[in-house]
């Protein structure tokens, strides 16, 4: 795009707070970009914008934007796109098709073109007259059925370039069992996570309605706005560990650790073979979960090999104490197991007792299946707008792994009266 094409400047165009991701785009620095964030936050504008302007910077660059579902196209990301190009002064540079949906570049011949992922194969069927399809755009990712499917997508459309900028923007749901909360919860190598609110906007972006209209929810229901506005992930109270971070922890950070606690659950039948390592931070009361190894089927050959990986110096691995013969195959192997006491209410116990830390941090690309158990960890409803007694029996493979890990910690008393009330729960 020339100055004698526009004089618009992008600052005019674009919120502050999305600066630094049109700087990383600039530059190529990530091909991944979540961007998550509450009502008003103007993220949708942002990636119309960068997708426009990209495309009228490169002769080769072509465009593709996608629902769920083909039927809200018209009404939400086409008359977004159609507002960008008119932000930026170039309507009469570009074509708008309403049949199919389709805004073309007029003097090169570029396409937007806009899907509904409810018809996998006019995904699949995308026809350019040149260039690639550099940009990306799935928008309320969250509708969409999870990473599989958008691996699918992307896996279609993402060929014939060098360099390519895939947008997800989306609310983030309450629920922090979410796939997409799962899967965005922090950047990494190649894609780059970004939150933001309405407060960053300039107000008159948004109007003094808006305004009040937030203010109010603010003042009459803070959950629901720190949800809605802030985009905040505010729990469905089916959490079990609310207290869980999903956050990035360092080589630097690993090499500080010393107050390791290593422990294993042995996987039955169609059950995973989970053993973790962790740092147990006691003046803080946090746990920082940084390894794991999971896998259905292990041989005893393969788990002994991962141990050794993360378990160099040999130290105490806390084990299940109902595969006493699995156990002497480790140590026959060099490795130093203790095999944990069960007692009367000593899952609850335990898990009361993970409830209680201030903190359990959890890095979901060194651990993703922590992540994920964690995070899904909830209560199960009654169905009459409660829940059931007692914690679910399933998908807490790592989890036991971490209560065996913390034994010494935790201690082994039954849950009674005292401990309860030390615990804070009545």
């Amino acid at each position: 795009m020339t100055t004698s094409e526009t004089t618009i400047r992008l600052s005019d165009l674009i919120a502050p707070s999305f600066y630094g991701v049109h700087s990383d785009i600039k530059y190529g620095l990530h091909t991944h970009y979540a961007l998550g964030g509450g009502r008003g936050s103007c993220k949708s504008t942002f990636v119309s914008i960068e997708i426009i302007k990209g495309m009228m910077q490169d002769p080769n660059a072509n465009a593709i934007v996608l629902r769920k579902v083909g039927t809200t196209l018209a009404e939400s990301v086409f008359a977004q796109m159609q507002w960008s190009i008119h932000a930026l002064g170039v309507d009469h540079l570009w074509h708008v098709k309403q049949t199919p949906l389709m805004l073309i570049y007029k003097p090169t011949g570029q396409r937007v073109v806009f899907r509904g992922a409810d018809d996998p194969k006019k995904v699949k069927s995308v026809k350019l007259p040149r260039g690639y399809i550099k940009y990306v755009w799935y928008e309320e990712v969250d509708e969409f059925t999870g990473p599989d499917e958008l691996r699918t997508i992307n896996q279609s459309v993402l060929r014939g370039g060098d360099k390519f900028a895939v947008f997800y923007t989306y609310n983030p749901p309450k629920s922090s069992k979410s796939w997409v909360n799962r899967e965005f919860a922090v950047s990494s190598v190649d894609t780059l996570t970004h939150r933001s609110t309405y407060l960053s906007v300039p107000r008159e972006w948004l109007g003094d309605q808006f305004i009040a209209e937030a203010e109010r929810l603010k003042r009459t229901n803070q959950t629901a706005y720190d949800h809605e506005y802030l985009g905040e992930i505010t729990g469905t109270n089916a959490e079990i560990f609310p207290n869980v971070k999903l956050r990035t922890i360092s080589d630097d950070e690993l090499e500080t650790y010393d107050k390791v606690r290593r422990g294993l659950d042995w996987g039955y039948g169609a059950d995973p073979f989970a053993y973790v390592a962790l740092h147990f931070q006691r003046n803080t009361r946090t746990v920082f979960i940084y390894y794991e190894y999971y896998k259905h089927g292990a041989k005893f050959d393969s788990i002994s090999e991962a141990i050794k990986q993360e378990n160099k110096l040999r130290g105490v691995i806390h084990a299940e104490s109902a595969e006493p013969r699995s156990n002497d195959e480790l140590r026959q192997r060099g490795h130093i197991l203790q095999a944990v006491r069960k007692g009367s209410g000593s899952v609850e116990h335990g898990i009361k007792w993970l409830q209680d830390l201030d903190s359990i941090v959890i890095d979901p690309d060194r651990c993703p299946n922590a992540a994920r158990e964690f995070t899904g960890y909830e209560l199960i409803p009654d169905g009459k707008g409660g829940f059931r007694d007692g914690f679910p029996d399933k998908d807490n493979h790592t989890i036991d792994a971490v209560r065996y890990a913390l034994e010494d910690d935790i201690g082994h008393r039954k849950v009674g009266v005292m401990s309860k009330k030390k615990l804070g729960i009545y």
